[in-house]
């Protein structure tokens, strides 16, 4: 199943999310992640956060999720993020859905996830991504803080979609606050076993965009 882009959702969640981070040094972060989420009607946005950290991205997904009618989810690591976030989300009049523990274990229980946003300088960012339990339709994936590196920005989607069961079609890097690394990835519903050996998947890189695709053959 394919996502469907949804302009006119989009363009109202992009619009509350830049009434509402104003004062958010990662407003453009916010604002164009809002969009997607909404626009791809996601119905499970998933991020994860920690304590000092900013939520200007975290209201976006927030706003984000009331347009589509979707659920919203934060994983942080321990009780002080916790409380620090809830009170942070509270003031902007949020009250976003917090689970508290390691993102592997938590990921467990979040089954059909349609967007997800990480921290690409947490050390197991990579991790998180891999073990996500995406949905049949597949998910849009990005990394916040990521270097504007074509090699790094590779490297890091290898290794998410290392496995059987999903495939990279799209990726392209962004210079928004302090670069943003999105992908769209597919998933088989574990029927990628079919046909095996008769088919390969191409990398290709658009040389004017810096856009990535893979192409079967």
């Amino acid at each position: 199943m394919k996502l469907v882009w949804s302009p006119e959702t989009a363009a109202k969640a992009y619009i509350d999310t830049v009434k509402s981070c104003e004062l958010f040094k990662e407003s453009s972060v916010a604002e164009l992640v809002s969009a997607m989420a909404a626009g791809w009607d996601a119905k499970l946005i998933v991020e994860t956060w920690s304590q000092g950290g900013v939520v200007g991205t975290s209201i976006g997904l927030a706003i984000a999720s009331r347009h589509t009618d979707g659920r919203h989810v934060c994983i942080v690591p321990d009780e002080a993020s916790r409380t620090e976030y809830a009170a942070a989300m509270e003031e902007a009049g949020m009250s976003p859905e917090v689970i508290v523990g390691e993102a592997e274990e938590a990921l467990a229980d979040l089954v059909g996830i349609d967007f997800m946003v990480v921290d690409s300088q947490r050390k197991d960012f990579a991790t998180v991504m891999k073990v996500a339990n995406l949905g049949s339709r597949g998910a849009v994936l990005v990394c916040k803080n990521a270097t504007s590196s074509r090699s790094a920005s590779s490297f890091r989607w290898r290794s998410v979609v290392d496995s059987g069961s999903r495939r990279l079609v799209r990726s392209v890097f962004l210079p928004v606050g302090k670069g943003l690394d999105i992908a769209y990835v597919a998933t088989s519903g574990g029927n990628s076993g079919s046909g095996k050996g008769n088919k390969r998947w191409i990398r290709h890189i658009d040389r004017q965009s810096g856009e990535e695709y893979m192409i079967r053959k």
